[in-house]
């Protein structure tokens, strides 16, 4: 669906940001949305989706467990 949002668990990525993630659900919601910028009238909906999916992100990765490559 998105094929511009990377991956956020390692090994794609050691670290990932509030940035990061922020720019993943950024994209997500716009796509959803079919819209790059909202309207004044959607714009708290818009924000209040991203922040809430970001958050979101952010507390999957965290609970996730990845396994170690095979050695």
């Amino acid at each position: 669906m998105c094929r511009s949002i990377k991956t956020l668990r390692p090994p794609y990525t050691d670290d990932p940001t509030p940035d990061d993630s922020r720019a993943a659900a950024l994209q997500y919601v716009r796509k959803v949305a079919g819209m790059r910028t909202p309207s004044k009238a959607n714009i708290e909906a818009f924000e209040r989706a991203v922040h809430d999916i970001a958050h979101i992100t952010d507390e999957l990765l965290a609970s996730i467990t990845v396994r170690s490559p095979a050695a």
